[in-house]
């Protein structure tokens, strides 16, 4: 590893990061990612995460954009240092706020002859590239003003003319980008376009803004998509061209779609943002570990990391090169772990209130406060905790606990099993109807023991020659489904007047069909 390498991944130094987003929309799941890069390197060696807003692009803003960029932080649980809520030592951290700095760091490259005013109006940059293409020819600004004498300026002026201002870049040599983890990239001076840099409108591009922000912010680490590789030579030369030391620069990979899907992961593609994974019963500690693993790696095995393990073992030199590819599949098999494995019923349970309520299983102000109810929301919830993968799922599987016992429907032939017949059925409801309306609650609420009362009225009672014909009818009965969760959980979870309220439909609508 170089010296310019170690140094850059040293933790010697506390790094300062920043995540940089533009409020045009919900964030992309992979400008998050890039996110969770930054604020894990920034608390691994001690540093700072800063927020700062690029709202220069003033047509494609939308409302409630940046209220839902930093919800979707919040939710990941990456909180930021420094931001435009919290303030601190750099700031304003909206960009838009600060048009005096751009402005005056353009004028001051103009005085230095390093960038000019452009007076070229939009017709006259399509008509160039219109005439390029039928050269065939690469597209783009020919610099016709870069050489434009004080009487051709003043009477571009005269015309009303509002002009931009275009960096000067060097026509001769070439230029080196240095990355921590992508080769490095040189190319001809000549073959870069003199970029606007400071719009007519007086707001800044990118190509200024970013590097204006990150130099005054002390920004050590800038980590975003390689989308912008392309453009980082550009931003080099800006960078000499005002004698600021450039900042380690660290492209990640980009997101492919899903196996079977092309090209990288798009806005245009289902379910792209924080917001959509959250809405459809993700958990934000499986969503950042997913995250974290598409395009890093801690070593060969390890699969599971909470987000105070990563913030221990995140190193930005294991960040890898190469595009990921977004696995459905494997963010499921991660979510379900968590829920299965991680999260105890208690919370489990309260995470799935919002989706109950919004399914209507239960009323809005009970998702908000169970109240009495709670024991039997946590018990129901309980029932599927093992089976589901997200907490959409959820209400689908246990609405029927809610339901009083004559809403279920379900045809009568569904309680009789394989090779028996409705009578027999019938028997064994009769029986664990008994049973159950006998049993003191110490036993009836003590699984093993239910199963134990049950299993001997089969084996010892009514002789059955399969246990699974004992349990069959119960559980049709009490979910009106042929498949449903444990029996004995429901039987817990349903009360004892409940239970033996649904089971005695049951038998009598076996009874009526004889």
């Amino acid at each position: 590893m170089t010296e310019e390498a170690n140094k850059a991944t040293s933790t010697s130094t506390p790094a300062r990061t920043r995540y940089a987003p533009s409020p045009t929309g919900n964030p992309h799941i992979g400008n998050i990612r890039t996110a969770i890069f930054a604020y894990l390197w920034a608390k691994h060696t001690g540093g700072q995460f800063i927020l700062r807003i690029e709202d220069t692009d003033r047509k494609r803003l939308v409302e409630g954009s940046l209220d839902n960029i930093k919800e979707s932080l919040s939710w990941l649980g990456l909180d930021w240092d420094e931001g435009p809520d919290k303030g601190g030592p750099f700031g304003p951290y909206v960009q838009s706020e600060r048009l005096d700095r751009f402005q005056a760091v353009a004028r001051q490259v103009i005085e230095e002859g390093k960038a000019y005013y452009c007076y070229c109006t939009p017709e006259r940059l399509d008509a160039v590239n219109k005439a390029k293409q039928a050269a065939k020819q690469a597209p783009g600004y020919d610099r016709h003003c870069r050489n434009l004498s004080e009487e051709e300026k003043q009477a571009a002026l005269a015309e009303g003319i509002k002009p931009t201002v275009r960096f000067k870049v060097p026509l001769e040599g070439s230029t080196t980008v240095n990355d921590l983890i992508v080769k490095p990239l040189t190319v001809e001076n000549s073959t870069i376009q003199d970029a606007v840099i400071l719009k007519s409108d007086g707001y800044p591009t990118y190509h200024l803004a970013h590097l204006v922000d990150d130099h005054d912010m002390q920004v050590t680490h800038v980590i975003r998509g390689q989308e912008w590789l392309p453009s980082a030579p550009l931003h080099v030369m800006i960078y000499q061209a005002l004698g600021w030391e450039i900042p380690v620069l660290i492209h990640v990979p980009v997101i492919l779609n899903p196996p079977g899907q092309k090209g990288k992961l798009s806005k245009r593609d289902n379910a792209v943002s924080v917001s959509q994974y959250r809405e459809l019963g993700y958990l934000p500690e499986a969503l950042l570990n997913f995250l974290v693993l598409l395009g890093w790696s801690y070593d060969d095995h390890t699969e599971f990391f909470t987000k105070q393990d990563l913030v221990e073992k995140f190193e930005v030199s294991r960040i890898q090169p190469t595009p990921a590819k977004f696995n459905i599949e494997k963010l499921d098999w991660i979510n379900a772990h968590y829920i299965n494995h991680v999260l105890d019923v208690e919370d489990f349970a309260r995470r799935c209130l919002p989706f109950l309520a919004e399914a209507g299983v239960i009323s809005p102000e009970e998702a908000q406060d169970p109240g009495d109810k709670w024991p039997f929301i946590r018990a129901a919830c309980a029932l599927v905790k093992d089976k589901v993968k997200v907490l959409s799922e959820v209400p689908q599987e246990i609405d029927f606990i809610f339901k009083p016992a004559a809403a279920l429907e379900y045809p009568a032939k569904d309680l009789v099993g394989k090779n028996e017949s409705p009578a027999a059925a019938a028997g064994v409801l009769e029986a664990a109807i008994n049973f159950l309306k006998e049993v003191p609650d110490e036993v009836y609420n003590d699984r093993e023991a239910l199963l134990s009362g049950l299993s001997d009225i089969s084996e010892n009672k009514l002789k059955l020659t399969n246990r699974g014909m004992m349990f069959w009818p119960p559980r049709v009965a009490l979910s009106g489904r042929t498949k449903s969760p444990d029996l004995m959980a429901m039987i817990i979870a349903l009360g004892r007047d409940e239970t033996v309220q649904r089971l005695e439909l049951a038998r009598q609508s076996l009874l009526n069909q004889s």
